[in-house]
């Protein structure tokens, strides 16, 4: 293998040490930086608040977005990475940090324990940004401000930042998308030991020694008594105890009837307390709607109303069929992306026919047997056929699938369900 082909930096290079690298090119020649939370709010920090030198971080930029960052490793306080700049010998780089001191980091943790779902969250792997917000309220921010960002280069270049450590901050990003704990990293702690002191905070756990335990009784096995519960009654055979306390299981216990619906369904209760995160995006509004439509849904399917599963296109239908002559249907409409005049045809075949409604409106059209047509064209004089439609003027006749009959009626061009299905094209005439 040629040795520039072993080596990337070194394939471009023809005109001597001092080569440029190559113009970025494709895919990554103009891709963004921070695609989570966390990288965002980091580029943020350097872009706005380091006030590091923008001419520099632009160029950074370019050297990121071009591959010149060969290696990077975060440490406490720290990042140390190889960057490839224009001579052979990659240069090596240093962003440091101020990492928290000891009682710092106790003040955050105190903060951050006091609340549960901070807590949760850490625990379960995730960052949520609420945590930059319980550091400021201990007096300290995650994020670097105003000369916080010390960078050093080995390249003869004197500027603060030189390109190629403004290259490394912007792969941090990357970093901290990869893994959002890294920012904690930076400022001094690692995930392990962060989640352990939280796990302590939460047990207050203390240095003392945890008093001994009072062993639990040791009681019996739950076959055992669940065996008694099924004994024979004390008036079959020898009174029900044989002499030894042991009895003998003779059948098995009818199983309990399921406890009676609510009258009505109700909102989850949960959702009137917890609002969602400030940075999900999601409004407090249409999370009850969405938890109280669920709600409903399970009451009617608990009360024996509704026997089935829904298709995202019936579910969407039956939502929309509520909200049908208000703004909220064009809402929803936008949300699952399509129109609202499409939903409203949809809305208003739910409504009158339900699934086997939505069915005949949005499928295509079908064949069948030109003999079940016969009845609906004795109905329609001058009648025209196309598969399973008898259409006459503004009025067509649709013979579902489930055999039933639907009457559709034409209104500024559209189709619309008019009429509960019939057995039967002259119920609907």
């Amino acid at each position: 293998m040629a040795d520039e082909d072993r080596t990337p930096w070194q394939g471009w290079r023809r005109k001597g040490e001092d080569a440029g690298l190559p113009a970025a090119k494709g895919a990554g020649s103009r891709r963004s930086f921070g695609a989570t939370w966390w990288g965002r709010a980091w580029l943020e920090a350097l872009e706005q608040r380091a006030r590091l030198d923008p001419g520099r971080l632009s160029r950074g930029r370019s050297y990121a977005r071009r591959g010149s960052v060969l290696e990077l490793t975060v440490s406490p306080g720290e990042v140390e990475a190889v960057v490839q700049g224009s001579r052979v010998t990659p240069y090596q780089v240093t962003v440091r940090i101020r990492a928290f001191t000891a009682d710092e980091w106790d003040a955050v943790l105190d903060v951050v324990s006091a609340q549960i779902g901070r807590v949760a969250a850490l625990l379960d792997g995730e960052l949520p940004p609420e945590v930059v917000e319980d550091a400021q309220a201990a007096g300290l921010d995650l994020l670097p401000g105003a000369g916080e960002v010390l960078t050093n280069c080995s390249c003869p270049d004197f500027a603060v930042p030189c390109k190629h450590s403004a290259a490394v901050c912007y792969l941090v990003a990357d970093a901290l998308d990869d893994d959002p704990f890294a920012l904690l990293l930076l400022r001094g702690r690692r995930k392990d030991e962060l989640l352990t002191a939280l796990r302590s905070r939460r047990t207050g756990n203390t240095t003392a020694p945890a008093a001994p335990r009072t062993p639990a009784p040791a009681g019996i096995p739950a076959i055992a008594a669940f065996a008694r519960h099924l004994a024979n009654p004390p008036n079959a055979g020898d009174g029900g105890d044989g002499g030894d306390g042991d009895r003998r299981v003779v059948g098995v216990v009818p199983v309990p009837a399921p406890p009676r619906p609510l009258g009505a369904p109700g909102v989850p209760a949960a959702v009137k307390v917890l609002d969602p995160p400030r940075s999900s995006g999601v409004d407090v509004r249409d999370l009850v709607a969405l938890a109280t439509d669920a709600a409903r849904r399970a009451w009617e399917l608990a009360s024996g109303d509704v026997n089935q599963a829904l298709t995202f296109e019936q579910d969407l239908a039956r939502r929309a069929a509520a909200s049908l002559g208000t703004p909220e249907l064009a809402d929803l409409a936008h949300r699952a992306g399509i129109s609202a005049r499409q939903l409203t045809t949809w809305a208003t075949a739910w409504r009158q026919a339900g699934p086997g409604g939505l069915a005949v409106t949005v499928d295509d059209p079908h064949d069948v047997d030109p003999e079940a047509l016969a009845e609906a064209l004795e109905a329609l004089p001058h009648a025209t056929t196309e598969a399973n439609r008898v259409t006459a003027g503004k009025v067509q006749l649709r013979l579902g699938r489930d055999n039933l009959w639907y009457r559709f009626d034409k209104t500024f061009n559209d189709w619309s369900l008019t009429h509960p299905p019939a057995p039967s094209p002259q119920d609907l005439l």
